[in-house]
């Protein structure tokens, strides 16, 4: 049985993602999401879980109670992506743009990991569980983040492995610096922005900064940090010897209180 047509209806807009349409349905039907994906009948009780897969008879649901083609409900939806696209497309909202949002909307874009402006107004998309205000970022880092961002999605959609890869091995060496643990894809989608942008930015940083030493030379750095640089290297053993050579130049240098590097 067909669920009954809503009372009203809003249309959908570019870019907009599922979950954020049917928002903007619930609340001109003065209810919740759930109480509108009860009465569509769809067997979920938060619309995310359709963004990234929806099948025929939801689709049908929905755009039988919307009064839209179903092919309308499925264009909503992220279409069918390769591996690296998906490890960089958010399953769950982890930025939004405060002014769009305020106006009920939730955009594709701001789901990809190299999104960094909003496409509507262009303001600074932020992160959507991190506080405003805790952590102070310099306009350097944010102008470097910002284009280590567009390099990302340069490489994301490049048909070959290289830019990408070259790309990710930055952002390695950012978890690094930052005793970040965790998959490189998961740092670029971070809660705290100081770690976000201080990935993009090393993206960017990767053209003109010889980011092994960079690391070497960090003050904070640990045993795990060493092993991450390392491992970011593993294919490349000529590069190795070089970074191993900087720390024990580096050791050698400060002394006896930083820690000999491990063979």
């Amino acid at each position: 049985m067909k669920p009954r047509p809503l009372p009203k209806i809003v249309a959908p807009l570019p870019d907009e993602l599922l979950s954020g349409w049917l928002s903007r349905l619930a609340a001109a039907n003065y209810c919740n999401d759930a109480e509108l994906l009860a009465h569509i009948k769809i067997d979920t009780a938060h619309g995310t879980a359709l963004d990234l897969n929806i099948d025929a008879v939801a689709a049908e649901k929905i755009a039988s109670a919307a009064r839209v083609a179903p092919d309308v409900v499925r264009s909503l939806t992220f279409p069918a992506m390769t591996p690296r696209e998906a490890s960089l497309t958010a399953q769950m909202p982890f930025q939004h743009c405060p002014q769009c949002s305020r106006e009920g909307l939730s955009l594709k874009h701001w789901r990809r990991a190299w999104a960094f402006d909003c496409q509507v107004c262009g303001a600074r998309l932020v992160q959507t569980l991190g506080k405003a205000g805790d952590e102070q970022v310099s306009e350097k880092l944010t102008y470097r983040a910002r284009r280590g961002a567009g390099m990302l999605e340069c490489a994301a959609r490049s048909r070959g492995p290289r830019p990408l890869r070259r790309a990710m091995r930055a952002v390695a060496f950012a978890m690094s610096l930052k005793t970040f643990r965790g998959d490189p894809s998961f740092a670029l989608q971070n809660p705290r922005s100081e770690v976000r942008l201080f990935c993009l930015a090393a993206i960017a940083a990767a053209r003109s900064y010889p980011l092994a030493k960079a690391a070497i030379a960090s003050h904070s750095i640990d045993d795990y940090a060493r092993v991450a640089l390392l491992r970011a290297f593993e294919k490349e053993p000529r590069l190795l010897v070089a970074v191993d050579h900087i720390a024990q130049r580096r050791a050698r240098s400060t002394g006896p209180m930083t820690a000999e590097p491990r063979n």
